[in-house]
């Protein structure tokens, strides 16, 4: 867990601010959920693995078990199942944080925000193209470039076990081990299943369909043709090539979107069309993910309801954007566009009168509060990165004017006190 310092928050609210614009733009409307659960809502839904991660947070006396949320997905079927005369398709988003008990590293953390845009009552594909296309404009708008969303199918992933002839209690251990293959490779994929105990004829049996290479349309055809006799298999190809065909309407390049039978999502309760995104450069994991779960909320009440959707990992987006230096320059690393110095004792009432006019003018305004030299208070403005300057002294005052310095472009003009606005708002103009 982390203290994140004000020239981080800048960063990290820009990039929300990017997120909820796209979210808002598809028509997803916010909630908001507790931090804190009863531990029982927590528990049985994501897999033992997972579950290990969660805080408790009890207190001295209390008598119910609680535990800091681990996701956003579990507390909104919750919600869903408490206030069933929510209009459906219920299209939500939340941005807030979760907790789980991880070993931290780059891109991991114990403390961090998921941003995530679900959509509960719908069961048609047209949901799940909607978020992949909702991934896809974010990261665009953001500045990626070289990123992927890899799409596959639970269904699907069940009818490539059926295939191989995978008992159906060693498909937990199958899925773990297929989804290492990016890390470990296909050797490292096989000697995975081995230490499984998977059987060496299911082993052999697996692998063409595991090496399957294409472009979309290829690859579900050529799945379609080996596992025809395998009707959840067929029922998952059908839903990704739906998928497909949605995408390409959506105008999204193929090259960002790729059908990958080997990915594997590990939290238990998907059950259709799964997606994860990921950054080729720098490799820091998955930056997005999610799928369809149409059995979660059903877990709340005494029936399913169909539901897909992600999470945006804002904290790994963050990440590369500042490895990558990806942020536009307009975003600085202050709130205060404009630092209005104190000249002096006596010009303090009208410096303070300009600051004021400033904020009226919709621009954020900081005021220096003591009697130091103007270059102590412009080398303070340089080093917070406020990037302009408003000087009043005593032949200002007399002319009924300002000097504004532009501290990116070293540019510095005198003008009246009611044009001081518009030429900050020129400057900053320009920088886009």
């Amino acid at each position: 867990m982390r203290d994140i310092l004000p020239q981080k928050m800048i960063l990290r609210e820009y990039v929300i601010g990017v997120i909820r614009q796209v979210f808002e733009s598809f028509g997803f409307e916010q909630l908001q959920t507790p931090a804190i659960e009863l531990e029982e809502t927590l528990m049985g839904k994501y897999g033992p693995d997972a579950e290990r991660l969660i805080y408790s947070a009890g207190h001295e006396g209390g008598k119910e078990r609680l535990a800091l949320r681990y996701d956003l997905s579990v507390p909104l079927s919750r919600v869903v199942a408490q206030y069933p005369d929510l209009i459906k398709p219920f299209k939500r988003y939340q941005i807030a944080p979760v907790w789980r008990a991880e070993r931290p590293q780059k891109g991991r953390y114990r403390e961090f925000y998921q941003c995530d845009a679900d959509t509960i009552g719908s069961a048609s594909m047209l949901a799940d193209a909607e978020t992949l296309n909702v991934t896809y404009e974010i990261l665009i708008r953001l500045g990626f470039k070289q990123f992927v969303t890899h799409l596959n199918d639970r269904k699907l992933l069940k009818g490539i076990g059926q295939y191989a002839g995978v008992p159906a209690e060693q498909s937990a251990g199958l899925y773990r081990s297929i989804d290492k293959l990016d890390k470990i490779g296909l050797d490292g994929v096989i000697a995975e299943l081995q230490k499984n105990a998977i059987p060496e004829a299911a082993i052999d049996r697996m692998m063409p369909l595991l090496r399957v290479e294409g472009t979309n349309r290829e690859v579900l055809a050529w799945l379609g043709g080996v596992l025809a006799g395998y009707p959840v298999a067929m029922e998952g190809i059908a839903e990704l090539e739906e998928i497909r065909g949605y995408l390409e309407a959506l105008g999204i390049p193929e090259q960002f979107c790729r059908i990958v039978p080997t990915m594997v999502r590990g939290l238990e309760y998907y059950t259709g069309p799964i997606y994860e995104t990921i950054v080729e450069e720098p490799k820091i994991g998955s930056i997005t993910g999610g799928g369809r779960f149409d059995k979660l909320v059903g877990m709340f009440m005494n029936r399913s309801i169909p539901a897909t959707g992600t999470t945006i990992g804002i904290e790994r987006i963050i990440d590369v954007m500042d490895e990558l230096q990806m942020f536009p320059p307009e975003v600085g690393t202050a709130t205060a566009q404009v630092l209005v110095t104190r000249f002096s004792p006596d010009l303090v009432t009208e410096s303070l009168r300009m600051a004021s006019a400033l904020r009226q003018a919709g621009i954020k305004t900081e005021m220096y509060f003591d009697n130091d030299s103007l270059g102590k208070q412009v080398g303070y403005a340089d080093r917070k990165g406020i990037p302009y300057v408003l000087i009043l002294g005593p032949d200002e005052a007399a002319a009924g004017r300002v000097a504004l310095r532009n501290l990116r472009t070293k540019q510095q003009v005198t003008v009246e006190r009611a044009q001081a606005a518009v030429q900050i708002e020129s400057w900053r103009a320009s920088m886009h």
